[in-house]
């Protein structure tokens, strides 16, 4: 049974203007749109980076892609008010019904509940613990900032009258995806069938890196101890970060996926791994969404309830502080709470391979027939 005022809703804007992590943590949430509005058309407002995860969510039929000033964090965005007027048309000729508005603890709904209401979007569902007049025509107060993020997503369509089912993260990866991802590791001398380690040393900010050098120990001693092939992997903007890693464990026969996988493929590669040591970052969501054991080296920015994986097994480390949670993109202490010895990261990480078997079966997804742009059968 649908909400009140949710009956006729046939055209959905679903925002979410964050990072490639947020997305993925947005699929729980998408997943009830979907199960709720099955006839409806469904289209996520996402930023460049985000926009990547949408071939892995078989629930939307849309995109718009947008980069916008109301999450422009580094003030550089020019004052142009013809590109957000020119916003607000290109979403008033979409005629949409509803908007639902996600948000991070951190963040208000009202900027693109603006938009939204400038645009004849007659239903508008956000939260915010400030009142914001009639912006959001239903208006939630959320949870504690502490609540995990996809907590938070729920509880929004809850709050709305959505009956929420399952609250697992759910990725759907298409069969030519895999098969991409599966060659890559082919052609790097790895069976994708066969155990390996997957290292992404990356994040979006330099306050939750872990340190390359010691990544790069953690990988040798993981090569000679577990005779597995160790994988680098990461976007070409993060080059940088795995050069170390790959020079100092050349001998070892480190493999890199470096610049060379989309994240559709990444979310393949890491389908196949038997673990996944990572940052705080959207490799971490993808594994958690695919069920791998993760070793996550866990920076002091955030509260680890806010973020932490869910479903996967998992060891997250980091040093307390007491300057955490901090929220910053740089660290002006030297990266203390990540001042882990790679010993001790090796010892996790074999602790997870002894103790978990891996199932290598694709997870099973309801909705694999749908996929981005129509109704189409067939992933």
């Amino acid at each position: 049974m649908l909400p009140d005022g949710w009956q006729n809703t046939r055209r959905v804007l679903v925002i979410r203007l964050d990072n490639i992590g947020d997305v993925i943590m947005l699929s729980p949430a998408l997943r009830v749109l979907r199960q709720a509005l099955p006839e409806a058309t469904l289209t996520l407002m996402a930023s460049p980076a985000g926009s990547q995860v949408a071939p892995l969510l078989p629930w939307l039929d849309d995109l718009m892609p947008r980069r916008v000033v109301w999450q422009d964090v580094s003030g550089r965005m020019p004052l142009d008010t013809s590109r957000e007027l020119a916003l607000v048309e290109e979403i008033h000729a979409r005629s949409f019904d509803a908007a639902v508005i996600f948000t991070s603890f951190s963040q208000s709904p009202y900027p693109p509940a603006y938009i939204c209401y400038l645009a004849g979007i007659p239903l508008r569902l956000g939260q915010s613990k400030e009142f914001g007049g009639s912006l959001l025509t239903q208006w939630v107060r959320p949870l504690p900032d502490e609540a995990h993020q996809v907590e938070r997503n729920l509880f929004l369509l809850e709050s709305a009258g959505f009956q929420v089912v399952d609250r697992a993260l759910e990725l759907c990866i298409p069969t030519g995806i895999q098969a991409a991802a599966d060659n890559l590791l082919r052609a790097s001398g790895v069976d994708p069938q066969e155990p390996f380690i997957l290292l992404a040393p990356g994040a979006s900010c330099a306050a939750r890196r872990y340190d390359p050098l010691r990544f790069a120990v953690v990988a040798r001693v993981l090569a000679v101890k577990t005779c597995l092939p160790v994988v680098i992997a990461g976007s070409e903007q993060e080059r940088q970060l795995a050069t170390p890693i790959i020079e100092a464990s050349r001998r070892q026969g480190i493999v890199s996926l470096v610049g060379k996988t989309s994240i559709p493929e990444l979310a393949g590669v890491i389908r196949r791994a038997s673990l996944v040591l990572c940052n705080n970052s959207g490799p971490l969501h993808i594994a958690d969404a695919l069920r791998r054991p993760l070793v996550v080296l866990y920076s002091g920015t955030d509260h680890e309830s806010q973020w932490r994986p869910r479903s996967a097994p998992a060891r997250l480390l980091r040093q307390p502080t007491d300057c955490s949670p901090c929220y910053r993109f740089n660290c002006p202490y030297n990266l203390e709470c990540l001042d882990i010895p790679a010993g001790e990261v090796v010892a996790a990480a074999i602790d997870l391979l002894e103790s978990h078997a891996i199932d290598r079966r694709p997870v099973p997804s309801p909705l694999a027939g749908r996929r981005l742009g129509g109704k189409s059968k067939g992933v």
